[in-house]
């Protein structure tokens, strides 16, 4: 790509939509910085602070040394946080990442991201976090497993259908949803600070049992965690105020973010003891069962139930506008470029949902593994270790992983090529510490990417089925630009 002339025209610094969804792409920003803040607490606070804290003390010498890995995931995360406010305020248009890795690699690079993440990777994440709510929904009611594959796609229906109403909906629901999380995770650091043992701390010099031990394996758990937080550049342009908000809200959510993770790991540490805590399978629902009785594992239950809604509805509503931003650079997806009346790209949202029901059917039911492994057969292929990876949609992420990460460390890197090839760039807003701020961000990406491989071994293979086929599609299709006309928004 040729760099940017100085009047900030080009071909993807002017919003190019359709004819006829032109009038309708160019709405005010109607998000607060609460409301960025909102979207990415909800995205990252779903099921993981109530499952990966057993398996990081397990990995860990102390309780001091968990807290130390939890704060220490957090402070990476604000290095990265640092790189893409510098991105969002510079180059403030809808997409995140697929913005990013267009301008500095081409547009087939941001066309690969965002087919991935329709594909697999978020909508993967987004079917993962439904099975989850229909998991802890078990613990309520008997629900067979039909019936919590019908559970997690009405909820991902109904979700979508919400999103459809309207952008204020969406927020509201997000806005709700995330104080409902925290004030009932607040019930959990409560019960910490109540029940808790002082005695746990004091002991802390003395070393933990033995086990195999990897500071490095708690850090993978940690950062698996925080994840999440990147997706709310994808709804830049409509965040107000961009240059100073969006700053704002990425660096306030993840501090928040890691607030909340030390404060209810504490309580974890506190009430049950660092041995009983690294042994536990339900650490929130031991607390609170040892506080308020053996309801305590029923409330938790309904919070985890919350916890995944927020971050379905999340990433419901920040991934459609990667898929429109998408729509309006490239034919291919030209359709899911428009936006209705009610300022949502309907048929992003649509195109989403169906995407994520796919896979609901495809990976989360025996019926669908098993179509899967006979057709992997068809060519020779081993079935899938479906099991060894604690569930269909666990071995769909473990598999996807590598190229998450892969991604997410080419948008470091364009940090870095983008100063250089797009230097006269007006940025509002510029990463403290460059290079090291970049430097540091896509070493802890470089890790995770060696870590997830490692862990997901041949199983990476199937990370790389929907990338060839975007390639595919890019050669058929995807490389041509929809029939547009040059449309100036605020976010050009």
């Amino acid at each position: 790509m040729k760099p940017v002339p100085a009047d900030g025209e080009s071909s993807l610094q002017a919003a190019r939509v359709p004819r006829a969804a032109a009038p309708l792409a160019a709405a005010a920003p109607q998000l607060s910085v609460w409301d960025a803040v909102s979207i990415i607490v909800g995205i990252v606070v779903g099921t993981a602070v109530f499952l990966t804290p057993p398996l990081v003390f397990q990995n860990v010498a102390g309780p001091w040394e968990a807290l130390a890995v939890w704060l220490l995931g957090g402070i990476l995360c604000i290095f990265g946080a640092l790189c893409y406010a510098e991105l969002a305020t510079a180059y403030p248009r809808n997409g995140g990442d697929y913005e990013y890795l267009s301008r500095a690699y081409g547009r087939w690079m941001g066309f690969l991201f965002s087919w991935a993440q329709l594909a697999v990777i978020l909508t993967g994440s987004i079917g993962a976090m439904a099975y989850a709510l229909a998991d802890y929904g078990a613990n309520l009611w008997p629900l067979s497993p039909g019936a919590k594959a019908l559970v997690a796609a009405g909820a991902i229906a109904a979700l979508s259908a919400l999103n459809l109403l309207g952008l204020t909906v969406g927020k509201s629901a997000q806005n709700i949803l995330t104080a409902t999380k925290v004030l009932g995770l607040g019930g959990v650091v409560v019960a910490g600070l109540f029940w808790g043992h002082a005695d746990v701390w004091l002991a802390a010099d003395a070393p933990a049992k033995a086990m195999n031990m990897s500071f490095g394996l708690a850090m993978v758990f940690v950062l698996y965690a925080y994840g999440g937080w990147n997706d709310a550049a994808f709804i830049a342009a409509e965040v107000r105020n961009q240059h100073r908000n969006m700053p704002r809200a990425l660096v306030l959510g993840l501090a928040a973010i890691a607030v909340v993770y030390l404060a209810v790991n504490a309580a974890y540490l506190g009430v049950l003891g660092f041995d009983a805590a690294r042994e536990s399978f339900t650490p929130a629902a031991d607390v609170l069962q040892r506080a308020v009785g053996p309801w305590g594992g029923k409330a938790i239950s309904v919070l985890v139930m919350i916890s995944a809604l927020g971050a379905i509805n999340g990433m419901i509503l920040a991934g459609s506008r990667v898929y429109a931003t998408t729509g309006e650079d490239h034919r291919l997806f030209a359709r899911l470029g428009k936006w209705n009346h009610r300022t949502v790209p309907a048929a992003a949202v649509v195109a989403q949902a169906l995407f994520a029901l796919g896979l609901v059917l495809a990976v989360g039911t025996a019926r669908g593994q098993g179509t899967i492994d006979r057709a992997l057969g068809w060519v020779s292929l081993p079935p899938l270790p479906w099991a060894k990876y604690f569930g269909g949609f666990a071995t769909l992420v473990a598999g996807t992983a590598p190229v998450f990460w892969v991604f997410f460390l080419l948008t470091g890197v364009s940090l870095i090529v983008l100063r250089i090839k797009d230097p006269d760039r007006p940025r509002p807003f510029t990463a403290p510490l460059y290079p090291l701020t970049p430097l540091v961000f896509c070493g802890t990406c470089i890790y995770m990417l060696y870590s997830s491989l490692t862990y997901a071994g041949a199983l990476s293979l199937i990370g790389l089925v929907p990338l060839v086929i975007g390639l595919v599609l890019y050669a058929v299709a995807g490389g041509q630009r929809p029939e547009t006309e040059p449309y100036p928004s605020p976010s050009s």
